[in-house]
């Protein structure tokens, strides 16, 4: 089981219910495929440094998961698939960053 970190951009036209059942959708991809959520985080619509499909915002989404290699590629095809996401970005987490990743998620609970 290795730990990755999966950041997507959705499309700002949707609506809060599409974009709820969307997160909702992926989360059950993962889990169903063996993945444990470590976190998740909602963070909002920020504008983009530069233009995307013509967009000038989107809304962030943070997915903290451990899960067996191979499910990090079909779940990559997914995202391609779906004409919802802007971009994607999935990351294999290091000792170091994983650590990190802990720390800045106690800071969140702190302030919350």
């Amino acid at each position: 089981m290795n730990h990755y970190e999966t950041v997507f951009i959705l499309n700002p036209v949707l609506s809060e219910t599409q974009i709820k059942e969307t997160v909702e959708k992926y989360e059950d991809f993962l889990v169903s495929r063996g993945a444990k959520m470590v976190s998740k985080e909602d963070w909002g619509l920020k504008k983009l440094a530069y233009p995307i499909q013509n967009k000038k915002s989107g809304f962030y989404h943070l997915f903290e998961f451990t899960v067996d290699g191979e499910v990090i590629n079909p779940l990559e095809v997914e995202f391609r698939r779906d004409e919802r996401f802007m971009r994607y970005l999935t990351v294999k987490l290091d000792k170091h960053a994983i650590s990190w990743a802990e720390r800045r998620r106690t800071k969140l609970k702190q302030k919350a």
